[in-house]
């Protein structure tokens, strides 16, 4: 029986994924690289140490400077919601009133720092629906790694097998998969492929959906 379930944030539970999408090329395009948006696509929910790697692999330079990249992507980014605010995905509340009702745990497993991801949860009046706040910064090794995962897991004191994540990334459905998790993904910037749809156990079109198919999936 599912006892916990453990949600990305970025792109799953705030609509901010659109956003990295944006102001990774952006950032980049400052330092004299252009960046596709196939490959702003990649970046979801990828933690250290893929990202860096992965960006100097992408550019064929290994001198690039991934610290000053996205250091300025942050700055930029974060005046831009700053200014814009953030939008809540549909069916949140919903989802996590249903999950307190039925006394299912609720955790957070994000490639976001600590202080963005407290910032944002308690702007959107979500933080206090958390028994357990997971960040990158706390693990090893970021997403696709099941480490935070594993780590959420033993911060809940339950089995990966009792816990269903939720994601919306490539990246984080491996993550979640790997850790021993079931997992669910509600796609935000573009649907699952032929490799994730492997580890998925459902793919519903919004948070909502999950409320109709949680007892089936929780068996």
């Amino acid at each position: 029986m599912i006892k916990a379930v453990i949600f990305d944030m970025d792109g799953t539970l705030i609509d901010t994924e659109k956003y990295y999408r944006i102001f990774w090329p952006k950032a980049l395009a400052h330092f004299g690289y252009e960046m596709s948006d196939e490959q702003a696509l990649s970046m979801r929910s990828l933690g250290q140490p893929y990202a860096p790697q992965h960006l100097k692999d992408m550019f064929e330079d290994p001198d690039l400077d991934y610290a000053a990249i996205r250091k300025y992507r942050k700055e930029i980014m974060e005046e831009c919601l700053d200014e814009n605010g953030i939008e809540i995905k549909p069916g949140v509340f919903a989802l996590l009133d249903f999950l307190k009702e039925k006394k299912i745990k609720r955790a957070i497993a994000t490639a976001t720092d600590t202080q963005r991801t407290e910032k944002y949860l308690k702007n959107l009046g979500l933080y206090d629906y958390f028994d357990e706040i997971i960040c990158a910064t706390m693990v090893e090794h970021g997403k696709p790694a099941p480490d935070i995962y594993q780590y959420a897991c033993e911060q809940l004191h339950l089995a990966p097998a009792e816990c269903m994540a939720v994601e919306d990334s490539p990246n984080g459905v491996s993550s979640a998969y790997d850790a021993g998790c079931k997992v669910v993904m509600v796609p935000d910037q573009a649907p699952p492929d032929e490799e994730t749809k492997k580890k998925i156990a459902a793919c519903p079109d919004s948070l909502n959906e999950i409320i109709k198919l949680f007892d089936a999936l929780a068996q």
